[in-house]
This record gives structure tokens, C-alpha cells and sequence, in this order.
């Protein structure tokens, strides 16, 4: 998902001085969060991973050049029901015993408005790759209160995705007719990417 480090390098702008070199920022896990979003039946149910980790790599004088790359484990699925979570895990949904992790890599940034980014990236999931962009907007950067030295940015970004373009197909139809889910599935990530100092690197 490059869709999660697009804001990171654009947010590094605002932080960093024109002459410095690439770096790197950390997503910082315990302030992110992958969220989703699907119709179950005539309403929408909503769930997120709890684990994510991944990198933003940029040059602040060069920010459409930056890369990234996220990884977010299949098994930290959290739709708050136990059989439901288990269920997801299976192959009729995500197969994490065979597909264990989603990924998303970066390949262009593009400006979309004042603080707002179409980021670009191969989103792989389920082992199946698509291109996907997410609407990124940098929400604010600057020093990190609680790391002397220390930068921090953050960022909220958007998309849909088809589940069935992943493999993702399972459903069952209703007396009524219908399908008991929806194929779109809605995504908001929220990440806080921090930029350690000389030090601690």
C-alpha cells in the first residue's frame, strides 16, 4: 500500500531542511491505524488490523521521488467477533495461512490540492497485485514532544477497493434476493510516521 508513505514524504517537507538527504521515517504502530468497511446485509460493518509496520523513504527538496512500503499481518484482523475474525482468516476470505500479509508499495505522488495527494502503489492482498490510489491528505509535521531531536508527521488517507479484483469472492444470497456482502470495501488508514534523531538511528 506506497498509498500510506506517499503523506509521509510530503509531510517530511514541512520538517526537514531543502539541503538534506533522503531518510527514512518509521511508522510508529501504536499511533496508526487500517481501518475497513463493508455492507453486511442492509447496514455497513466495520473492522481494522492491529498490527502494521513499514518505512517512507524521501528527499525533501525531490517529494514525488519518495517510496514506501507497508505491511499490515492478516492475522491482526479485529471486527470485534471472535468467529468472524476466524472466519476472515480462512480461505474463503483472506487465507492467512497461505497469503499471511497485505502489502503496499509506492510508485508516484502526485499533488491534489493544498496539503491533499493522490498516492499510487501496488496493493498485493491475497496474492493478487492491483494498482491503488489513496487520497492522502497531510494533516501535520513538525518536532516530536516526546523525542528531543526527533521529527513526527501525520496523515489520513482513503480508498476503495473491490474485493472480488483480489480473490476475495466468497458470499451468499438472500431469500430476497441479494448477497448477504458488498463487493466495495472502504479504507481509511490514520498513520503517524516519526523521523528518529542521528542517535537513536
Amino acid at each position: 500500500m506506497k498509498r500510506f508513505t506517499w503523506t509521509l514524504a510530503l509531510a517530511a517537507l514541512a520538517v526537514a531542511p531543502s539541503s538534506a538527504l533522503a531518510q527514512t521515517w518509521e511508522i510508529d504502530a501504536a499511533h496508526t491505524s487500517v481501518g475497513f468497511e463493508v455492507r453486511h446485509l442492509f447496514t455497513k460493518v466495520a473492522g481494522k488490523f492491529n498490527e502494521v509496520s513499514g518505512t517512507l523513504v524521501f528527499d525533501p527538496a525531490n517529494p514525488a521521488a519518495a517510496s514506501t512500503e507497508i505491511t499490515i499481518p492478516v492475522a491482526g484482523i479485529d471486527t470485534r467477533n471472535e468467529n468472524r475474525d476466524n472466519h476472515l482468516k480462512s480461505p474463503d476470505f483472506f487465507d492467512a495461512a497461505t497469503y499471511p500479509s497485505i502489502t503496499f508499495k509506492s510508485t508516484k505522488v502526485e499533488p491534489a490540492g493544498k496539503n491533499k495527494f493522490k498516492v499510487t502503489g501496488d496493493l498485493t492482498m491475497h496474492g493478487v497485485t492491483k494498482a491503488t490510489v489513496l487520497d492522502v491528505e497531510l494533516l501535520g509535521a513538525g518536532p516530536h514532544p516526546m523525542m528531543p531531536g526527533g521529527q513526527v508527521a501525520g496523515f489520513t488517507a482513503t480508498t476503495t477497493v473491490d474485493r472480488k479484483e483480489f480473490g476475495i469472492s466468497w458470499n451468499k444470497a438472500l431469500d430476497n434476493g441479494g448477497m448477504v456482502l458488498g463487493d466495495e470495501v472502504n479504507i481509511k488508514i490514520d498513520v503517524e510516521a516519526v523521523q528518529k534523531p542521528a542517535a537513536e538511528k
